[in-house]
């Protein structure tokens, strides 16, 4: 008799950081992956994921567009089994005020953030509600909680994320399909160096292993839980968001987020 084939997920995001660590968790866990990035190091991670004893598929591509979208989804059909997971993960910040910002570079963090992401979630969801079963964990943020003074723009899609997971997953109740927000706080990744953040106070503090973020998040997706937030001090900094006046809270993130902060 033929072997059963092992699960599927797809991870997004998961050349480094955070995506990378749910790849690994989704291997001790049984998964075969599709894998995707618009880094050309997914390759070399790839390789790490088969040597832990995964199947790999690798997709390269823009995933801020509907055509990459497209490409990572084509992907994982071609495999002829189901996608149990989606692990939607890839995202970007921009730093620096909104002003002083490239609108091209604005709308990349949009459209990866937001459009390409609920794109990704639409494909995979509807399969999954069809058939009757499915995990979904999407990678929000505290950020989410707070209006991000020289971070406005990632700060608000991540308050698009947060939400969008919650009322998804009111909508998927009754389909046998799950979804799951995690919401990190500072997380130690290439993220700070790639949102030109690391002159600031939040780029150069103290910072979460994304390991161990990734275990939190992957977990709760196993649970079926609504969301979750990583570590005690971000678990008390949202709780404190959500009594904290907008404003109190826009002048706290310029503290952490403003060019220079870090030097301070």
């Amino acid at each position: 008799m033929a072997s059963q084939p092992r699960p599927l997920a797809i991870v997004t995001g998961a050349s480094s950081g955070i995506g990378y660590e749910l790849a690994k968790c989704c291997i001790e866990n049984g998964f075969d992956l599709v894998v995707a990035a618009d880094e050309p190091q997914l390759e070399e991670a790839a390789n790490t994921f088969r040597a832990l004893g995964a199947s790999v598929t690798t997709v390269v591509a823009d995933l801020a567009t509907t055509e990459g979208v497209d490409e990572l989804v084509a992907a994982a059909d071609a495999l002829g089994h189901p996608i149990e997971a989606l692990l939607a993960n890839a995202g970007h910040g921009l730093g620096k005020g909104f002003l002083d910002q490239n609108f091209q570079d604005v709308r990349h963090v949009i459209d990866t953030n937001i459009t390409g992401t609920i794109y990704l979630a639409q494909k995979v969801a509807a399969t999954m509600r069809a058939r009757g079963s499915g995990r979904i964990l999407f990678t929000g943020s505290i950020a989410g909680y707070m209006p991000g003074s020289f971070q406005a723009v990632y700060n608000g899609t991540k308050a698009f994320i947060d939400s969008f997971s919650f009322a998804l997953r009111n909508e998927l109740k009754d389909t046998g399909v799950t979804v799951t927000c995690l919401m990190p706080g500072p997380t130690d990744t290439n993220f700070f160096a790639r949102a030109d953040m690391l002159d600031t106070d939040v780029g150069q503090g103290k910072k979460d292993d994304p390991a161990d973020v990734a275990k939190v998040g992957f977990d709760a997706m196993m649970k079926g839980e609504g969301d979750v937030v990583s570590g005690m001090k971000n678990k008390l900094q949202s709780a404190m968001a959500t009594i904290t006046p907008s404003d109190r809270l826009a002048e706290m993130h310029r503290k952490m987020a403003e060019p220079g902060s870090g030097a301070h």
